[in-house]
């Protein structure tokens, strides 16, 4: 595995491929990143006018794409917003 993909202290990845499970689930090509508090897969989709980031939520099957911009973005927020982004009580788990 690419080392710079792979850091040490990072949670779990592993390749994954599209797969039927046993409750006809479909797990999408791509990589799986998961930690005990989420697990999403990711890979590149190259339909768009750009290439962006896919990612799914596999528990909801939501998923976002994120083009070059807000991924950089995302490096560039403070400590505060992201934090604020990664309260589950802030959108996630409304009623």
């Amino acid at each position: 595995m690419n080392d710079e993909m792979h850091a040490v202290g990072e949670g779990p990845r592993h390749e994954v491929t599209l797969d039927e499970g046993a409750a006809g689930a479909t797990v999408p090509a791509g990589r799986v990143v998961e930690s005990e508090f989420a697990s999403v897969a990711v890979r590149l989709d190259e339909q768009g006018n750009s290439v962006r980031l896919r990612v799914e939520d596999l528990r909801s099957g939501r998923v976002r794409f994120l083009d070059a911009l807000e991924l950089e973005t995302v490096v560039w927020l403070e400590d505060g917003h992201l934090t604020q982004l990664l309260d589950p009580s802030h959108e996630r788990w409304r009623g």
